[in-house]
């Protein structure tokens, strides 16, 4: 199951002498020890040594030290330095503020600065709306964290979520052209999360939750969306759910089956497990079978939470009480968003012919995919070195670019289904295959279709 990533690139400069043929022995170590070779230079070529950088990808820091130890047991070659390439690109933090206007003159400061810009600001005392049209607010998005849930990391804290929040302000601007900043908040009381949100809103046009752990996100993005005249978007619930759902739909097109006829098996009911659910039966689902960490959900299960409270009305509809294997036996389809090798392959091969498994715990699923694909049909993951990636950044930065163009206000499931329907269109009857469910994260005509979709549901 491990492969190598580019998440774990190092470049590593090594010296020897001519020779010992160190590009050959450097090379020969690294590919030996289960490292993919991305670049070598030569940096410095003389009678008495070669020196050489490499750069490859390994599959975890782990890996990165033992080949960098490997390389330093072989008594021809030296490690002068080993750089990793992760690190490098954070230097510094991913994103800056540029100014739209020049500033190279007292004209031009005249106008951007003061005196001219008093008669900005009295424009919009005597008419709030003139704010969209005349500041930033029309195109800023805030990327909003505590630093709960980050990623698999979990519970790290505010500073320690910068660079996830960092990296997705980064998609905002590469993908739509979207100004999104992070704020990252130094508290986990609701009560305070919503009201730092609530006083720094006038400068957004938009809201974008991320990594806030369940429950809490629930009554967070609940009670943001009834104060603000702005969109509030969970992305780790609707943006999450949105991509499954399109996937979903081209999947049951490959293996010609109806939502509302298939039996559906999930692992996960937290903030994205329930979004799921909830987007799908919205959808047409009628069967969906909910576990978590406690067993599966049925009407003997106990909650004071509203997401869960709804789960237990909503799924279930035959209250099946059995534990994760006994459900798989005939089910359609599988839906992950949990923890890995919570299934078996066993499991998988129970599944109803043309089964569908959407593995999509990360960086490890629920099940290995290669041994998913021996008996399922259609087989995702959340990882970007296995086809069919189920991604968020095929979704959100789309349904932003609509909701600002919209001048939108709020969000309806209704939205969040035309999203969906966008993104599963982007693949062509031609191009749809069990390898391709979903449209490149890269593919120029996502974000358009999405925004457009958007808009139309406004």
């Amino acid at each position: 199951m491990a492969s190598t990533s580019p998440g774990y690139g190092i470049t590593i400069r090594v010296e020897g002498h001519p020779s010992s043929q160190p590009v050959a022995l450097a090379t020969a170590v690294i590919t030996g020890a289960g490292a993919t070779i991305t670049a070598l230079d030569v940096v410095e070529s003389l009678l008495e040594k070669v020196v050489i950088d490499i750069t490859c990808d390994t599959i975890d820091a782990a890996h990165a030290e033992e080949i960098t130890e490997a390389i330093d047991k072989k008594p021809e070659l030296t490690v002068r330095k080993v750089s990793d390439r992760t690190f490098l690109l954070h230097l510094g933090g991913k994103i800056e503020i540029q100014s739209k206007v020049p500033l190279k003159t007292r004209d031009d400061l005249s106008r951007a600065y003061t005196p001219g810009v008093a008669r900005i600001c009295q424009a919009i005392a005597d008419e709030p709306a003139n704010a969209r049209r005349l500041t930033i607010k029309r195109n800023t998005v805030a990327v909003v964290t505590d630093g709960s849930a980050v990623l698999g990391l979990g519970n790290i804290g505010p500073a320690a979520a910068l660079p996830v929040m960092e990296g997705k302000a980064a998609l905002f601007k590469r993908f739509a052209d979207v100004d999104a900043w992070p704020v990252c908040i130094d508290s986990q009381d609701v009560d305070e999360i919503v009201r730092t949100v609530q006083l720094i809103a006038p400068v957004y046009g938009g809201i974008n939750l991320e990594d806030i752990s369940a429950p809490r996100c629930f009554e967070i993005e609940r009670r943001l969306r009834e104060l603000l005249d702005i969109p509030v978007f969970h992305d780790d619930q609707h943006g999450t759910a949105i991509v499954v759902s399109a996937a979903l739909r081209n999947s049951l097109k490959l293996v010609k089956k109806n939502l509302s006829d298939v039996k559906i098996v999930m692992s996960g009911a937290g903030a994205a497990g329930t979004a799921i659910a909830r987007l799908l039966v919205k959808s047409g689902a009628k069967n969906i079978i909910g576990f978590d960490k406690d067993g599966v959900i049925c009407r003997d299960t106990k909650s004071d939470d509203p997401m869960r409270t709804w789960f237990i009305d909503n799924c279930n509809p035959n209250n099946f009480s059995g534990n994760i294997s006994d459900a798989m036996n005939g089910a359609d389809i599988f839906i992950g968003v949990s923890a890995p090798n919570v299934i078996s392959e066993s499991d998988v091969a129970s599944m109803a012919k043309g089964s569908i498994v959407f593995a999509l715990a990360n960086p490890d699923p629920e099940i290995d995919p290669v041994i998913a694909r021996k008996y399922a049909a259609v087989v995702a993951t959340g990882r970007s070195d296995q086809p069919n990636q189920i991604n968020n950044v095929l979704a959100f930065p789309g349904i932003f670019r609509g909701l600002l163009d919209a001048n939108a206000s709020k969000i309806t499931d209704e939205l969040l289904i035309a999203a969906a329907e966008a993104i599963a269109d982007c693949v062509s009857p031609e191009q749809l295959n069990a390898s391709f469910i979903v449209p490149s994260v890269f593919d120029p005509h996502v974000v358009t279709a999405v925004a457009a979709a958007v808009k139309k549901s406004v």
